[in-house]
């Protein structure tokens, strides 16, 4: 599948984007594991989310739907899943991959893990070696790739761990290891990450405690079902924002957003930038805060990415660096090396995209250095993009057909599906001019 983005548009209107990922990705997990029905609803049906849905469906759950996002889950408490007849199949997802680990290692029996080619190429040791110190025999591949094979022990040691770099998958994978665990399990983590573990767990009537950059639980406990309402994606959103705010005479709202503190450096970054962004009827639901957001287009301007903001907004940079091309000025990204084992090397994808259409940009070990263009009414060319199958890099390129003089090609956005099913439709009727061609 390719994207034909082709020059101009603008945008307007009121949307609501696709269900947060990693939050559809926990309430089936935690629904599972739980005590009693949960309905969720909002769900994201992406193939991501639905690969989650279809492990535990293999491990014995009753889980109908999902019907337009509404998903009901049987749980089977904490020691219910049943082994799965044959391996598990979790597509591209790294998610579904390191936080199952977790749950595996509990179990009383073996759980062997593949994915597809991109997946296959991304590291899972990082989750293996924590899971060992619990006493868990992990096998990986070369490179420590997957597939992966956890010999689940039932019962577990548990333990402190420091992180060594910071990742939500693998301190989620860790908390939910230590549900199993005799005795106190906890992780401390060297930056901020994604904290929607630790918050669906105390929903589900599990408590977690967390000071500062430490999150801690005793494990034997149980959850207890609940109802979920997703909120829309904030790493899904971001496509709109970048979009209305490079665009001249644009201003869209995009309702029900999750605001959660430890994913907003989208927000923060394009505000440092200069960009028009207000948080209009900001709420809490089932435990995260969700806003309405409405942009406004702006001009922006080139910065220093703070480097407290880059685990804040490490899923976003790739239409970040378009929003960067856009601004006047210089922008420079350190501290990101966590973007060169995403789905691709999101750093140099989006360096090779970016001077195919004429911008400079040059990459770095651990960021890169993109000189703007924002003083020019047409930003990038046109060209044919590889986007590496890697979706955040197809969508972020659509974006830049916005403000393009001639018609971008993007080749592999199949795995855009994973995360956006509907992306290319919402698109168009925001105001891109964009087509899916099989």
């Amino acid at each position: 599948m390719k994207f034909i983005a082709s020059p101009g548009g603008q945008l307007s209107g009121d949307i609501r984007v696709a269900g947060d990922k990693s939050i559809s990705h926990r309430s089936i997990m935690l629904s599972s594991l739980a005590e009693g029905v949960t309905e969720v609803s909002g769900f994201l049906e992406g193939e991501d989310a639905l690969a989650t849905l279809n492990a535990f469906r293999a491990m014995g759950v009753q889980i109908d739907g999902p019907v337009d996002g509404k998903v009901t889950i049987q749980g089977v408490g904490l020691h219910g899943l049943k082994a799965p007849e044959g391996e598990l199949y979790v597509g591209n997802s790294g998610t579904s991959m390191r936080l199952l680990a977790g749950i595996a290692a509990g179990q009383d029996f073996t759980v062997t893990m593949t994915g597809d080619v991109s997946l296959s190429k991304r590291p899972m040791e990082r989750v293996a070696a924590p899971l060992r110190l619990m006493g868990v025999e992990v096998e990986t591949q070369e490179g420590g790739r997957p597939p992966l094979v956890i010999n689940g022990k039932g019962k577990l040691k548990a333990i402190h761990y420091d992180l060594p770099m910071a990742s939500a998958q693998v301190k989620s994978c860790v908390l939910l290891a230590g549900l199993y665990a005799e005795g106190e399990t906890s992780t401390t983590e060297p930056a901020p990450t994604r904290d929607h573990t630790e918050r669906m767990l105390n929903g589900f009537g599990y408590p977690v405690a967390v000071e500062g950059a430490t999150a801690r639980l005793q494990g034997g406990g149980k959850l207890s079902a609940m109802h979920i309402d997703v909120p829309a994606d904030i790493s899904s959103a971001a496509f709109f924002m970048v979009a209305a705010t490079i665009t001249p005479g644009s201003q869209i709202i995009l309702q029900h957003v999750g605001i959660n503190p430890t994913r907003d450096g989208v927000i923060n970054i394009l505000r440092l930038m200069g960009a028009d962004i207000t948080l209009l009827n900001e709420r809490v639901v089932g435990g995260e805060p969700v806003a309405d957001i409405r942009v406004r287009s702006a001009e922006l301007v080139g910065i220093d990415i703070p480097v407290e903001q880059v685990p804040l907004a490490i899923d976003e940079f790739p239409v970040l660096f378009v929003a960067a091309a856009c601004a006047q000025g210089t922008t420079t990204l350190t501290g990101a090396e966590e973007l060169r084992v995403k789905e691709s090397d999101r750093i140099q994808a989006m360096a090779d995209g970016l001077h195919i259409l004429g911008v400079d940009a040059q990459p770095t070990d651990d960021g890169i250095v993109i000189q703007g263009r924002g003083a020019e009414e047409v930003v990038f060319g046109g060209g044919e993009i590889e986007s590496h199958h890697d979706h955040r890099i197809a969508m972020s390129f659509a974006v830049a057909g916005l403000r393009a003089s001639e018609t971008i090609t993007i080749n592999g956005c199949d795995n855009v599906a994973t995360s956006f099913p509907n992306f290319v439709a919402l698109a168009q009727k925001a105001g891109f001019k964009l087509e899916q061609v099989d």
